[in-house]
């Protein structure tokens, strides 16, 4: 559910998708490959990958209703087995499933029918036209996939999505003021972050809550227990010099402190 007021940000109002019912998914293949042998388009794009999913994971600790996953092949018809150069979304998710049971690949027809609620692309400039063409339209027209997003970790201003409208289409999702992309499916901001990740600084593509707060990755969670332990133990240090100068003054006063 979008929120009805955000200080300073405002969630696009789009018609609710609905879905076809004579929509059927195709058929499936046998010998499944699960994988393609291909690597990520660079170091900063697998970051970026890892980035995604664990943001996920982070901002459902207590739920185990989904499935989160990068760079594995989403087998959906025939045609895939035989196509070996087709890799598949670089992160994606699936809403209202096991998210317990282990997975080689999603493979729709064990999934009882189900294809990626929301996909993100980690474009460059040798997969953009693919990402923003045939991958676009396979989405869209194949996965029915709600919430599609586009993002090159080395071009800030890169960020795109699109969602399915009521005619099953993808309608552009309009930015808040800060530019970020809001998921109606995730029920999350997509929006940039600047800093530090393993040693590379860049603008990172973050999930943002629907308050506006940063999802956190577990070592900036920890480094943040441990910003607040060392705090602790400042003011504890603190308070003791306090009561150790008190005691001080009521020693020269000729009275003991311990009374």
């Amino acid at each position: 559910m979008i929120p009805k007021t955000i200080p300073g940000v405002s969630p696009p109002i789009q018609p609710d998708w609905i879905p076809d019912p004579e929509w059927d998914p195709p058929l499936p293949p046998q010998n499944l490959i699960f994988d393609d042998g291909e690597p990520l388009e660079t170091h900063r794009h697998r970051l970026a990958m890892n980035v995604l999913i664990e943001s996920i994971y982070q901002a459902w600790p207590d739920r185990s209703d989904f499935f989160a996953g990068g760079n594995m092949f989403v087998y959906y018809s025939e045609d895939q087995q035989m196509n070996r150069d087709f890799r598949g979304p670089d992160v994606f998710v699936v809403l209202n499933v096991d998210g317990k049971r282990p997975r080689k690949g999603w493979v729709t027809w064990q999934e009882q029918g189900r294809y990626p609620d929301v996909i993100v692309e980690l474009i460059s400039p040798t997969t953009e036209k693919a990402d923003l063409g045939e991958k676009k339209d396979l989405y869209e027209q194949t996965f029915r996939t709600r919430d599609y997003f586009v993002f090159d970790p080395y071009e800030p201003q890169s960020l795109a999505g699109w969602q399915l409208n009521g005619d099953s289409l993808y309608q552009p999702i309009v930015p808040n003021p800060q530019g970020w992309l809001w998921s109606r499916r995730l029920e999350l901001w997509l929006g940039l972050w600047h800093g530090e990740i393993l040693r590379e600084e860049a603008d990172w593509l973050r999930l943002y809550r629907q308050d506006g707060s940063l999802v956190l990755l577990p070592f900036e969670e920890a480094q943040q227990e441990r910003q607040r332990a060392e705090q602790e133990r400042q003011r504890a240090d603190q308070e003791h010099q306090r009561a150790e100068r008190l005691a001080e003054r009521l020693r020269a006063l000729g009275l003991d402190p311990e009374q």
